[in-house]
């Protein structure tokens, strides 16, 4: 049974996969690291879902949704830095504002759906959204105020949809992509 996770992308990351052309294309892989601003993907196996968001002006979307593939470093990748002023992955310098020099960072492939940023999530859905622990306790998006997202905190980080939730994020990105 696969799980669902969701990873916020930063401000900085949408303005680079902007800059960098990538809106509308797939990408192939995608960073997990040690630090907040590139969360760890440890808890994500191959075949789970993970829905990237981003935050803009109170308003929720979703960026994309990733199948993980795998998360061993492959040829792909290219050759792994011999020093520390080498691209870390350079088979993936397309995605690299993704996070590919964040600490500690590794490549996750992934299988997605294309960039974009035109997937709201309708605020009558925000407070209902349910993320899991490990310990099988549950918790609500915060900081909700009128189908707002006043403050993203609780969003920051990798953390474990509740299949419901995923499902209704499923259904939300399977209808904008018709």
């Amino acid at each position: 049974m696969s799980d669902a996770f969701t990873v916020l992308w930063t401000h900085d990351t949408c303005r680079a996969l902007r800059k960098a052309g990538r809106v509308g294309e797939k990408p192939q892989v995608a960073y997990s690291g040690v630090h907040q601003s590139l969360p760890a993907w440890s808890s994500a196996r191959s075949g789970d879902e993970v829905f990237a968001l981003h935050v803009n002006r109170c308003e929720v979307y979703v960026v994309s949704r990733m199948r993980i593939v795998d998360t061993e470093r492959g040829d792909c990748c290219g050759t792994a830095p011999a020093a520390w002023d080498d691209p870390p992955f350079p088979g993936h310098d397309d995605w690299s504002v993704l996070g590919a020099g964040g600490c500690g960072a590794s490549a996750v492939h992934v299988d997605a759906t294309p960039v974009r940023f035109d997937t709201p999530i309708p605020g009558d859905l925000l407070p209902t959204l349910t993320w899991r622990n490990a310990r099988g306790k549950t918790r609500n998006l915060r900081y909700v105020v009128d189908g707002r997202l006043e403050r993203s905190v609780s969003l920051q980080g990798f953390y474990r949809l509740t299949s419901e939730s995923a499902d209704a994020l499923a259904r939300l990105v399977d209808a904008a992509d018709r």
